[in-house]
């Protein structure tokens, strides 16, 4: 589910609704992620699902670190949706996140490369 869909005509009172679907209707490999990140399991770091951010939903975002973390799956390797995940992030780093991408496939059967690379960031900002 890492395509999100621009909540444009989805007024404020609604964006709680739509993530809540959103997180209902998260593949395998988001709610095998949520179980590693969820309670602040990694150092402390707190994740939330499917968290507004801009004019976005990020799969998970942890607001302490300003990383978003996207969990693809194969339509990600379409060339329209390429160049989408590419305008979004760069929307998304223009407000100050930086945004770490996985493979469904990475999510599944790497969990702990998803782990490093939040260790890594967090690290990086002296946290």
């Amino acid at each position: 589910m890492a395509i999100k869909t621009r909540y444009k005509g989805v007024v404020a009172g609604h964006r709680t609704a739509f993530a809540r679907n959103q997180r209902q209707a998260a593949g395998l490999a988001e709610r095998r992620l949520w179980q590693r990140l969820r309670g602040a399991q990694i150092d402390g770091h707190r994740f939330r699902r499917q968290h507004p951010i801009g004019r976005y939903f990020a799969d998970f975002a942890c607001d302490r670190l300003r990383l978003i973390l996207e969990i693809d799956g194969g339509v990600h390797e379409r060339d329209d949706v390429v160049l989408r995940d590419h305008l979004r992030q760069a929307e998304l780093e223009s407000l100050g996140w930086t945004v770490l991408r996985f493979s469904n496939e990475e999510a599944l059967s790497s969990p702990e490369r998803i782990i490093a690379g939040i260790r890594e960031h967090a690290r990086g900002l002296g946290v």
